[in-house]
């Protein structure tokens, strides 16, 4: 389902990524570890079309996607991918419902629609009873529940996590890492996250090493 060949990447003369080849299949949870400045989160952000290597072939779902035109990929990237970030980047004056209906609301979906979509995520989740609460009002945990139900709302082939439980406490954390499962059993949706918890990353259907810019086990 994802597939890359020969990524490389540099910044000025320091070569993040040297060549990275790998296969994902659908429905599994991945998770990519290894130490700071192994080059994890920026071959996470080449994964998810947010930076373009120097070098290679990004195949996600059998699409050529480095080859597609801004606008393109932009429209692929909001109809295909989903994030999930350390810092949930939610909107601090939207709701926790506003919140996960607006990649739909790009997405050109009917409001009423995103809206049911949106209900429907957040109460799978746990968070019925706070669609009308705006991030300040949410917990750590609570918060990174309604980035994941944003995350979901466009039904993506894929999510891309980077350090999502870094903020959390273990109780959260814990809750998080059987809820990556939870959705892929219900959704079938295929995760790669990258991760310095190695209780998550056990957990993993597979879990990929990096090292120096290159994957050194998988």
């Amino acid at each position: 389902m994802i597939k890359t060949e020969g990524i490389t990447k540099s910044y000025g003369t320091l070569q993040v990524l040297k060549g990275i080849d790998i296969e994902i299949q659908q429905g599994r949870v991945i998770s990519i570890v290894g130490a700071s400045g192994a080059g994890k989160t920026t071959y996470l952000q080449v994964l998810g079309t947010l930076s373009r290597p120097d070098d290679g072939k990004v195949w996600i779902n059998g699409v050529d996607v480095l080859s597609l035109k801004e606008q393109e990929l932009a429209k692929f990237r909001n109809q295909h991918i989903g994030f999930v970030f350390q810092f949930h980047h939610l909107l601090p004056e939207f709701t926790a419902l506003e919140n996960v209906c607006i990649p739909a609301l790009i997405n050109k979906q009917p409001r009423k629609k995103a809206e049911q979509k949106a209900r429907e995520l957040l109460s799978f989740l746990g968070l019925e009873s706070r669609l009308k609460h705006k991030p300040d009002e949410l917990s750590g945990g609570e918060q990174q529940r309604v980035a994941v139900a944003r995350a979901l709302i466009n039904d993506p082939l894929v999510i891309f996590a980077d350090e999502p439980s870094g903020n959390l406490d273990s109780h959260n954390k814990q809750e998080l890492h059987n809820l990556f499962f939870s959705l892929r059993d219900k959704y079938n949706q295929t995760f790669v996250i990258v991760t310095h918890d190695m209780g998550l990353a056990e957990m993993s259907d597979h879990m990929i090493r990096m090292q120096d810019g290159r994957i050194i086990s998988q």
